[in-house]
């Protein structure tokens, strides 16, 4: 079984400029997703930086890791979605150096809470004739309870249901992805994007661990968490 895990970093951030090479207690972004993957057990050929930044490549490859590419433009721009990075690195594995992998462990770096025993257990939860294994944290809204939709009058019904939850607790647990880890079988990716995926297996996360870099807020909330060691 070969595994490739892949870590996107792409070199323009609107939200947080730099973000993947700016500093997180300490450490560059890039290099703590670097260690996770090591730490979880992938070797160095087996880990991928995608990234259209040189300075990104700089760092990454300072940090002992080799780079071997950079990535097309047509992948590099804030539209480009992650199905056709994925698929550039599978192939140019392929093609450049002889390994066809049988699943991909995708790493944003943007997830600096996620920790090796994270990725294991995701990892562990993988099987042949699933799609993927993602993991999730509990939604902040559940559509069986507190999430609500307009009608053709204007007026809020519950989403999903017939509204007769009074507790959260007693509603079904819904899941949102929360973006730190993805585990999904090569040969899935290969008929198409991860939207036509139907055997998803979830791998549940603590919210505490769940954050997500989008803006100064999300990094400022994240560096605090990590100082007090979530």
């Amino acid at each position: 079984m070969k595994t490739l895990y892949l870590i996107p970093a792409r070199g323009g951030s609107k939200g947080i400029p730099g973000k993947n090479i700016k500093p997180f207690c300490g450490q560059p972004l890039i290099c703590r997703a670097i260690d996770q993957a090591r730490e979880a057990g992938a070797a160095d050929r087996d880990i991928c930086v995608s990234t259209d930044s040189p300075e990104i490549r700089r760092v990454a490859e300072g940090y002992g890791l080799e780079t071997p590419f950079l990535r097309p433009a047509e992948l590099s721009t804030d539209r480009a979605g992650s199905y056709g990075v994925i698929m550039h690195a599978l192939e140019w594995y392929a093609r450049e150096r002889g390994v066809e992998y049988d699943r991909v462990v995708l790493l944003q770096p943007t997830s600096p809470l996620r920790t090796p025993d994270d990725i294991r257990e995701a990892v562990g939860l993988w099987r042949p004739d699933c799609d993927m294994v993602v993991t999730v944290c509990e939604a902040r809204t559940n559509p069986y309870y507190n999430a609500f939709e307009a009608d053709a009058e204007g007026f809020l019904h519950i989403s999903k249901g017939e509204g007769g939850y009074t507790r959260r607790q007693d509603a079904p647990a819904v899941w949102e992805y929360n973006g730190a880890v993805y585990v999904m079988t090569a040969a899935s990716l290969r008929r198409g994007p991860m939207s036509g995926f139907h055997r998803i297996i979830p791998c549940p996360m603590p919210a505490e661990r769940s954050v997500d870099l989008d803006t100064p807020l999300d990094w400022m909330m994240a560096e605090e968490l990590c100082r007090r060691g979530v």
